[in-house]
């Protein structure tokens, strides 16, 4: 006797469908699974006889061959329980329904239950794309699963509530298709109005999130660097649908998702300690999983005590924070993971941090000072399209009883700079002025003659890349958003070049 029944799999952020063909026929009784499975698939021959056993269903004793098809793909993970399990209630006549449209996902447990699994949400959302009707999943996925949309989902507890449901006994209802409510737009975090002073690192940090830019900010310890990067989500537009189902996919790979929340709609903020490894920051595994800054996809990676970091470590991020995806290959295969994020940097200028304090005296010396600073490479620092000095706060600015601009009124100007920059870029697959492509500069920043005039002296006289001149660029055309102009003008130059002013000064560009 034959008969199949739909899996699916997962690869990395791939998702591919998965044929589970079995066999039953006479000869000595046996139950093998073929089809390039690992250990964990492997295994689940004693899972599922014990689960089995649990709900009163006698094996068959025959000689039974289950085939994951496409045979030439890894299988990974404990996803393909479920599916083994009803392809042996089908064919031993259990279940007697047509299941042809119907998928199954989840892993067994040896009393029957239905236990949840990781990357629920891209294998229905595949399943959907694939013509299915319907899904069973674990009932702690079936709110995941539920946000895929137009495929009913069936959340089961164990096989028992599987084989009632098939039986007309207790049917199961689907789950109700998952709607963030606007209580989840914003999750809770500090406010602008709770910093003193720092009036350029916030308006440096304003510009950072509506154009999406990458920031760098030096100052001595205590200045603040770190309570303005933490607020930094409180000014970020808000995510658009697509890409909360990215950001999402890559958080259920990694059981990162809240089951009450399972569709994320703020924009993540990861801040990894700097003892972090390579393939913590980039992801890796034998079975890939993502790392930090595929976390912080549609978001923030905030590096603090950035020259902590390891230098190898630090320049995994160059080719990252340029093609905006990262790709790790195994002997079992590639996987690619998006990666599109905001790089926030924060750092003190010196080992003791005071050079440049206006009060206290630095203890380093210039060549320990240069020293602590070039354990960030010349590349990686080209790729902050702004750097921001945060000074000391004075006494006077603490004490002052001055209300400072909150996040809700920044957050309004970010939001509609990146609208002007929604409708800019509507056709192309620019989504924000720190991606605009090097052929598509003089397209989207003209440049008044002034200004370009004022570029040009800058570009000689600071002896920058190429790669700082389009940040410059870029920068101004942020600024020009801000300010509600189309064409770059002169001020807006001048601000962007202030912020690369530490190339100059800490460098030795002079």
């Amino acid at each position: 006797m034959y008969t199949k029944v739909n899996s699916l799999g997962l690869f990395g952020l791939n998702a591919f469908p998965v044929d589970v063909e079995i066999e039953v026929s006479r000869g000595t009784p046996c139950f093998d699974i073929v089809g390039l499975g690992d250990v964990v698939v492997k295994e689940s021959r004693e899972r599922i006889k014990a689960a089995l056993r649990s709900c009163g269903i006698t094996f068959p004793l025959a000689r039974v061959i289950v085939n994951l098809a496409p045979a030439d793909t890894k299988k990974t993970g404990s996803m393909h329980d479920l599916a083994i399990l009803i392809s042996l209630l089908k064919v031993t006549g259990t279940i007697s329904d047509d299941l042809s449209k119907t998928a199954f996902i989840g892993e067994v447990a040896l009393n029957g239950d239905i236990r949840p699994v990781n990357g629920v949400l891209p294998m229905v959302l595949l399943a959907r794309k694939e013509g299915f009707d319907s899904v069973f999943v674990p009932a702690a996925n079936a709110y995941e699963a539920s946000v895929a949309g137009d495929i009913s989902v069936y959340g089961a507890e164990n096989v028992n509530d599987i084989i009632r449901h098939f039986d007309r006994e207790s049917i199961i209802i689907p789950t109700e298709h998952y709607r963030p409510s606007a209580s989840e737009n914003r999750f809770a975090v500090g406010d602008f109005a709770d910093v003193k002073g720092q009036e350029t690192a916030k308006r440096a940090l304003e510009y950072a999130a509506a154009g999406g830019h990458n920031i760098l900010m030096i100052g001595s310890p205590g200045s603040g660097k770190s309570m303005l990067a933490k607020r930094l989500p409180s000014i970020l537009p808000e995510m658009t649908f697509e890409e909360s189902i990215e950001t999402t996919n890559v958080h259920s790979i990694s059981g990162n998702i809240s089951k009450e929340h399972p569709l994320i709609t703020t924009r993540p903020f990861r801040s990894p300690h700097h003892t972090i490894s390579a393939a913590g920051l980039a992801g890796g595994g034998t079975v890939p999983h993502p790392g930090e800054i595929s976390l912080a996809h549609n978001g923030v990676l905030f590096l603090d005590e950035l020259p902590e970091f390891s230098r190898q470590t630090l320049e995994i991020l160059r080719q990252p924070l340029e093609d905006q995806r990262v790709v790790i290959s195994r002997s079992s295969g590639t996987a690619e993971y998006p990666c599109s994020f905001m790089l926030v940097g924060a750092m003190n200028p010196c080992p003791c941090g005071y050079y440049g304090h206006p009060t206290k005296k630095c203890t380093c010396g210039i060549k320990n000072v240069r020293n602590y600073l070039s354990k960030i490479s010349g590349p990686l620092l080209d790729r902050f399209d702004i750097h921001v000095e945060t000074a000391p706060v004075e006494f006077a600015s603490l004490r002052s009883d001055k209300k400072e601009e909150s996040s809700a009124a920044v957050r309004e100007r970010v939001q509609k700079a990146r609208e002007v920059q929604n409708r800019r870029y509507r056709g192309t697959d620019i989504t924000c002025n720190a991606r605009i492509t090097p052929d598509k500069l003089q397209e989207f920043c003209p440049l008044t003659d002034e200004a370009n005039d004022a570029l040009g002296k800058v570009f000689e006289r600071m002896g920058l890349s190429a790669r700082a001149y389009d940040r410059i660029l870029k920068v101004a055309r942020t600024i020009a958003d801000v300010d509600g102009e189309e064409v770059i003008g002169k001020k807006h130059i001048a601000q962007a070049v202030q912020f690369r002013s530490l190339d100059r000064k800490y460098w030795g560009n002079d």
